[in-house]
């Protein structure tokens, strides 16, 4: 599955505080243990990921900024891929294993040719007191030159302020004025949906030969273009 791209404005990499750093390598099979991938996904991980490190620990603790309901931490992991391939997939078996949200920063090439991606999807609690976390579908950025300069962190006055504020980066639809990170998440998904639709229909108008059905095809991809207008206003 393609992942949707922030395309109006590529999220900065950030330069996050000294005290939390981790950048501790992260084994495979502790994302088994947890994930409980089937040897589909073990393949996957195998043949397109070189190496996964726990880069920052965005705490409390680490950012001096307190806890909120359902955002107590935000993990930063980096990921060199071996190729500039990964499936969706992966990062979602990662995020099962994971309790707290997570940032991703994908990796691919060596040295001055390397890129960096941005990756993530909006996680937050379920309904139920007991109930896992509710992972959204994957938000990206384009690739950027590993070298690019970093930013400063968002500014932010607790956990869920900074969550709010990375996700921003990677979420290509503008937020409404008063709207609700759920609410924000959800219309970019469908944004997204509807952006993969128009693909579809596209696709069908280039290899239609007869004209009616060209006319009635372009009808289709009007009303489709207008009603994605309409989400991302």
């Amino acid at each position: 599955m393609t992942l949707p791209t922030a395309q109006e404005h590529p999220a900065p990499l950030f330069v996050y505080p000294r005290q939390s750093f981790l950048g501790r390598v992260v084994p495979k099979s502790k994302i088994y243990a947890y994930g409980g991938p089937g040897s589909r996904l073990k393949d996957l991980f195998v043949q397109q990921v070189e190496q996964i490190v726990w880069q920052h620990k965005l705490a409390p603790e680490t950012v001096n900024l307190p806890a909120r309901p359902g955002v107590d931490e935000i993990q930063v992991f980096a990921i060199q891929l071996k190729s500039g391939a990964l499936h969706e997939d992966v990062l979602r078996c990662i995020d099962s294993a994971v309790h707290y949200p997570i940032l991703f920063e994908l990796q691919r090439g060596e040295d001055h040719s390397s890129q960096t991606k941005v990756i993530a999807a909006y996680k937050r609690p379920g309904l139920a007191a007991t109930a896992k976390l509710v992972t959204s579908g994957y938000f990206a950025t384009n690739w950027l030159p590993t070298q690019t300069p970093r930013c400063t962190m968002p500014f932010a006055v607790d956990m869920a302020m900074l969550y709010t504020a990375l996700l921003s980066q990677v979420i290509s639809v503008p937020a409404r004025a008063q709207e609700s990170l759920h609410d924000w998440v959800a219309r970019a998904e469908s944004a997204a949906a509807k952006r993969h639709e128009i693909e579809r229909v596209q696709a069908r108008l280039a290899m239609e030969k007869h004209f009616n059905r060209k006319v009635e095809v372009n009808a289709t991809l009007r009303k489709l273009q207008a009603e994605l207008t309409a989400i991302e206003l």
